[in-house]
């Protein structure tokens, strides 16, 4: 039994003997791959006509690879955006002129960033907007003047210590004079600093309390949290 486009046949093969693909056959004719397999597999190609077929897959997979990496930075934006969006719907439902609200979130950070073995309240970090929100709390929950704070750097063996504390000054708005040690760590010798990377800087207030307080704090809040989710597992 002849198929719906066995008339069609004698015009594949002259397209495949003028060295079209398979692909390109199809998508001008509208026979089925499968169909078209079975006709064209004796037709022989010459040396020319494959390296042409080659370059033409070749520049077809390219195409396709941009086209997916395009395809995929989109999707990616959009899910950032949706991200932002429900973030700053959170933010909304905040009051962030609440105190306790502010210390809350100032303990959180201290538990995972701060210095605790010390006697001092301090906080490292490489990244300017952590230290400037540790210096803008400590200012609003405890009269802190960020300008007494002291300075320590921990940078690159190939980073300039005085370029480093002029960069910091100017972020932090601490006092270049309030900027002391500096550790320029020799294992990194040899190897290039990235342009963004400004080595860690230590921000030293002093005021041990502060830090005594912001630890109990945040872990009661996460203890408290865990146990009432455990009861209410456990209730269910």
């Amino acid at each position: 039994m002849k198929s719906r486009w066995f008339e069609l046949k004698p015009a594949a093969i002259k397209l495949r003997k003028e060295g079209l693909s398979i692909g390109r056959i199809e998508h001008r004719l509208g026979i089925p791959r499968s169909t078209l397999s079975g006709w064209l597999k004796d037709v022989e190609l010459s040396q020319k006509q494959k390296r042409i077929l080659t370059e033409r897959w070749k520049n077809a997979l390219v195409k396709a690879r941009k086209k997916a990496v395009l395809w995929h930075n989109a999707q990616k934006e959009n899910r950032l955006l949706a991200a932002k969006q429900e973030a700053l719907k959170t933010l909304e439902i905040i009051d962030t002129a609440n105190k306790g609200t502010l210390e809350l979130a100032l303990a959180i950070l201290y538990m995972g960033e701060g210095t605790k073995k010390k006697v001092e309240t301090a906080m490292g970090s490489s990244d300017p907007l952590i230290l400037k929100f540790f210096l803008a709390l400590l200012k609003t929950l405890y009269g802190f003047d960020p300008k007494r704070a002291k300075c320590q750097l921990n940078l690159r063996a190939d980073q300039s210590p005085e370029k480093m504390k002029r960069f910091w000054s100017k972020e932090l708005g601490i006092p270049i004079n309030n900027f002391g040690y500096v550790n320029l760590d020799k294992r990194t010798a040899g190897s290039k600093t990235y342009p963004y990377y400004k080595g860690v800087c230590y921000v030293i207030c002093g005021n041990v309390a502060i830090q005594r307080k912001l630890t109990y704090l945040s872990e009661a809040f996460c203890k408290e949290i865990i146990r009432k989710t455990w009861a209410v597992g456990a209730a269910g």
